[in-house]
């Protein structure tokens, strides 16, 4: 445990015997002492404590780690990703750490502030996005053939790059190597585990590569922020959207919605897809407008309670992705 940790702890310690002495209960039973002793022996297993931004690196982690390894998840279950600010116990949370995975300053742009003060303090930081190669507005243009101008958002940087399971491998590896580095002790568990892994990505990867090279239609039309940019850019795909840049704060633009409109009328899409725990009121105009279906493209950003109390994995919420865009991009 961090000092700082430790001084929280010998406080609340002498907090917790201050109140019982005025209660005037000098004596424990038994049995609870008992339940006391076995407690304290189980926490003399140390864990390394592992903070994660968004959904996959805490996911990745659990598994990769498994019963060494504490994954806090610093995001609430539910709550949508890119206006999440950390909060004082993030802090001590993030302070008490021995590993902080994040996604990177386009994502999490708060983590610019705090990264070379948890550094300082001991934790090791790991910005998962260093060695992808970002994407750009401009990678993009060509799938947004159309368009009169672009918006300030020209050069920002599109941070969804675990949407593409090819990423996703780099994000595992750096993890693996993380866990490894903290805890050299346990490293044939996590690189066993990093594989193993590895080897469940290169599955999804030819599944979806298989299933999207038999779909009539090769252009995703959402009616939310678009995450699956890199995605789409692995495997051949166009895309469609009313929104300009990756900003959840972006609005989209009536000749966007119009042209979307207008491509559903002249492609015959059957679909059109939205993104998950942000309301899909642009899209849900669009569907009543054409008729379309509306479909859910998981972005894994975050997750339900529901979902996190079961332990639904980034895996699984791609493969339901993967059954979606089959039904929306007409597989046959």
């Amino acid at each position: 445990m961090k000092i700082k940790g430790m001084i929280f702890l010998i406080m609340l310690m002498i907090f917790l015997f201050a109140v019982a002495g005025c209660s005037g209960e000098t004596e424990m039973p038994a049995n609870e002492t008992e339940e006391k002793e076995v407690s304290s022996e189980e926490e003399t297993v140390d864990k390394i404590s592992v903070v994660a931004t968004l959904f996959p690196q805490y996911d990745f982690a659990r598994r990769i780690g498994g019963d060494n390894v504490e994954v806090i998840y610093l995001l609430p279950p539910g709550t949508e990703a890119h206006s999440y600010e950390p909060t004082p116990q993030d802090m001590v949370s993030l302070l008490n750490a021995d590993v902080f995975l994040y996604t990177g300053e386009f994502m999490e742009p708060w983590s610019r502030n705090i990264v070379e003060n948890l550094k300082e303090e001991g934790v090791l930081v790991v910005d998962l996005s260093q060695d992808i190669p970002l994407l750009t507005s401009e990678d993009h243009d060509h799938e947004h053939e159309g368009d009169d101008e672009h918006g300030e958002d020209e050069e920002a940087i599109d941070p969804h790059y675990w949407t593409d399971p090819n990423m996703a491998i780099i994000m595992v590896k750096s993890i693996g190597d993380a866990l490894s580095q903290v805890d050299p002790g346990n490293i044939e568990q996590y690189k066993g585990e990093e594989a193993a892994l590895i080897e469940d990505l290169i599955l999804l990867d030819n599944d979806i590569r298989e299933a999207l090279s038999r779909t009539k239609s090769k252009t995703i039309l959402s009616g939310g922020h678009f995450a699956f940019g890199y995605f789409a850019r692995q495997y051949g795909l166009e895309h469609m959207s009313p929104y300009e840049g990756f900003s959840p704060n972006a609005e989209p633009t009536p000749q966007r919605i119009t042209a979307l409109i207008q491509t559903i009328e002249d492609t015959g899409a059957n679909a059109i897809y939205h993104e998950e725990l942000i309301d899909p009121k642009v899209a849900q105009v669009i569907v009543d407008e054409t008729g379309a279906e509306l479909l859910l493209l998981h972005g894994s950003h975050n997750i339900s309670k529901e979902e996190l109390d079961s332990g639904r994995t980034y895996i699984e919420i791609m493969y339901d992705n993967l059954e979606n865009l089959k039904e929306g991009l007409g597989y046959e």
